[in-house]
């Protein structure tokens, strides 16, 4: 099993969300890894959130399943049910199409730094908890269809 170079995926904060979304995610840096090891059907991120940043906005996915390992830090997990801190060693889990609106917020005085996986359809899209946002194969939408401008 080929070891992958981490410093070979670009670090960025890209985000496509429109404003005012963005802003809680400004402070989360990742690299697409899967990505540079040639992975088509699995993803893998490792993230880092700086102090007050959010993973993104809560959501939940159609048809993909997703999977995290804190690697370093304390960050607070916020679902549907509630708040669990999640620190160095802690996993969780989204299977798809169950409609439970999650993402981590790094609420501590330091980084913390997950790696996130996920397997399956991307493009089926999913819902946001909390804004009135969805996505499709064909961007982001409001919940009635009508659909954000490109970022720009």
């Amino acid at each position: 099993m080929p070891k992958i170079d981490i410093e070979a995926a670009e670090l960025h904060n890209r985000t496509g969300y429109q404003a005012p979304f963005d802003a809680p995610v400004a402070g989360r840096w990742q690299r697409r890894l899967g990505a540079v090891a040639g992975l088509t059907d699995l993803g893998a991120s490792l993230v880092t959130l700086k102090p007050g940043a959010w993973s993104s906005q809560r959501h939940w996915h159609r048809g993909e399943d997703e999977f995290l390992v804190m690697l370093s830090g304390e960050a607070v997990l916020i679902e549907d049910e509630g708040e669990t801190i999640l620190r160095a060693g802690d996993c969780a889990a989204w299977a798809k199409g169950v409609e439970n609106g999650h993402h981590l917020v790094n609420r501590s005085e330091a980084d913390c730094s997950f790696v996130a996986l996920s397997a399956g359809d991307n493009l089926a899209g999913g819902a946001y908890s909390d804004i009135d946002m969805i996505w499709t194969e064909q961007g982001y939408h409001r919940k009635d269809g009508t659909p954000y401008p490109p970022k720009g």
